[in-house]
């Protein structure tokens, strides 16, 4: 065989090779949609549980945060139901919903947000605008132009003396 022709196969089967035990290992694959929301919640907050196209009767169930609830009367295309997450959830912590329909369950993430209990982003004035403080990121860029002018500063004395 030429070397040419031996690449591709190559590059096929390690392809292969990375891909197919993450596709097997999929089992979150069900015939029926589920999800939370909001998927990050303070600890004592409520959730919405949703199961779509589920035929029978569908629940949930996370045991570390609220009891096993059932959703909705298996009667329609989409079943819901809202729960309290338990207020001793560790925040920062990521939990697994899982849902049930029938024979199938899948399972999807519930993030407990670190309790902050102060508001992020813009604070509502009334007047049209918003107040902010600044993110990490504009920190960080007043921090690099001010080193850069500081650096600046330094060469122009130096380049001045001489």
């Amino acid at each position: 065989m030429r070397a040419g022709r031996t690449t591709p196969l190559l590059l096929a089967a390690a392809i292969l090779a990375v891909t197919a035990p993450a596709a097997l290992a999929d089992s979150n694959i069900t015939s029926f949609g589920f999800s939370v929301s909001p998927t990050t919640v303070a600890p004592g907050a409520k959730v919405t549980l949703t199961a779509t196209d589920c035929a029978s009767q569908a629940t949930a169930s996370a045991p570390a945060l609220f009891d096993d609830v059932t959703l909705g009367k298996g009667d329609g295309p989409g079943q819901t139901a809202t729960v309290t997450v338990d207020s001793d959830a560790k925040p920062g912590a990521q939990y697994d919903v899982t849902f049930t329909c029938g024979s199938e369950r899948g399972t999807t993430p519930l993030t407990i947000s670190t309790g902050r209990t102060t508001p992020i982003g813009t604070v509502k004035t009334g007047v049209g605008g918003g107040v902010s403080g600044p993110n990490a990121a504009e920190i960080l860029a007043g921090a690099v132009l001010v080193g850069a002018a500081g650096v600046m500063v330094v060469r122009r004395r130096r380049a001045s003396r001489g």
